[in-house]
């Protein structure tokens, strides 16, 4: 059972919001989405859920179209909040529970567990305007995933949200893809990415630019960060072939470099040049790669 996006175009008018993206997300993995805005991805979840219909090629889950008929196994995060503010959140979740097709005794059940999983277990009786931007949208996580969703699609879950509250979110997501969901989610937080997904894909302007596992991309990346701490200056390490990138810090200095021959060769000069206190080789960062194939930073 996987998700499959096989040759999906999005066409509106003259303009291709999403541009002939085929991705595979196997079942119970974490896949990233990332893009700058405009890049297709809230075009591309809607198409995942059925709301739109894309304009060439096909979505299927577990090899069957996604329509309304099958909405029951997908939940939705969307970027936008949708919660009603007048309701209490037990009134809001009995009804989109109901939606569903769950039973009141269950909703209520899962709706107990989960809030006293996010420590708030007397916002049952809160209407959602009484409730902070954070623990809105800790509610509204718990809408999307009640009814223990096969797939979950998360847009931009850790918004708004306080570093406290984005490890409680972190964890209840990673717990559902340990019980065998299957999520896809969209952050502009690169860390979060990086630390939850093996998959990812990078879209610019609707077409993927970037896509597959994220190991293997770091790896044909080629480039390398490293590290350096010496008692003595490295401003000439800018003007080395092979440095492409130079950042002083201090006692030091974080520079790119195009290879690891390159790495051994900085290393090699700077160590008859005086005593090195730190030289660490690091992986690129998703920063680093998103900026180099989108040609602008991701904020």
């Amino acid at each position: 059972m996987s998700l499959s996006i096989d040759h999906v175009t999005k066409q509106f008018g003259q303009h291709k919001a999403v541009n002939d993206l085929t991705i595979q997300v196997p079942k119970g993995e974490m896949f990233g989405m990332l893009g700058a805005n405009g890049a297709g991805k809230t075009t591309t979840f809607r198409m995942m859920l059925g709301l739109l219909e894309p304009s060439e090629g096909k979505i299927t889950w577990d090899q069957k179209k996604i329509d309304y008929s099958r909405t029951s196994l997908i939940g939705y995060l969307p970027e936008e909040r949708g919660l009603y503010p007048k309701l209490t959140v037990k009134e809001q979740l009995l009804y989109l529970g109901r939606l569903k097709g769950m039973k009141k005794a269950d909703i209520l059940t899962a709706m107990t567990e989960w809030l006293e999983k996010f420590k708030v277990p007397e916002y049952a009786t809160k209407k959602i305007e009484e409730l902070s931007k954070g623990n809105q949208q800790k509610i509204q996580f718990i809408a999307a995933v009640l009814h223990r969703p096969e797939l979950i699609i998360l847009d931009e879950p850790f918004s708004g949200l306080d570093p406290l509250n984005v490890d409680i979110l972190k964890k209840a997501v990673m717990d559902l893809k340990n019980e065998g969901a299957t999520i896809v989610f969209s952050s502009h937080r690169m860390e979060h990415v990086e630390e939850l997904c093996e998959h990812l894909c990078i879209m610019h302007k609707g077409h993927p630019v970037v896509h597959g596992k994220l190991k293997e991309i770091k790896q044909d990346y080629g480039k390398k960060n490293v590290l350096i701490r010496a008692d003595y200056s490295l401003d000439f390490l800018k003007d080395q072939p092979g440095v492409t990138k130079y950042d002083s810090l201090a006692n030091g200095a974080r520079i790119q470099v195009e290879g690891l021959d390159i790495a051994k060769r900085i290393f090699s000069i700077i160590s008859e040049k005086g005593f090195v206190e730190r030289f660490e080789v690091e992986e690129p960062s998703l920063h680093d790669i998103f900026v180099e194939k989108v040609g602008t930073s991701y904020e």
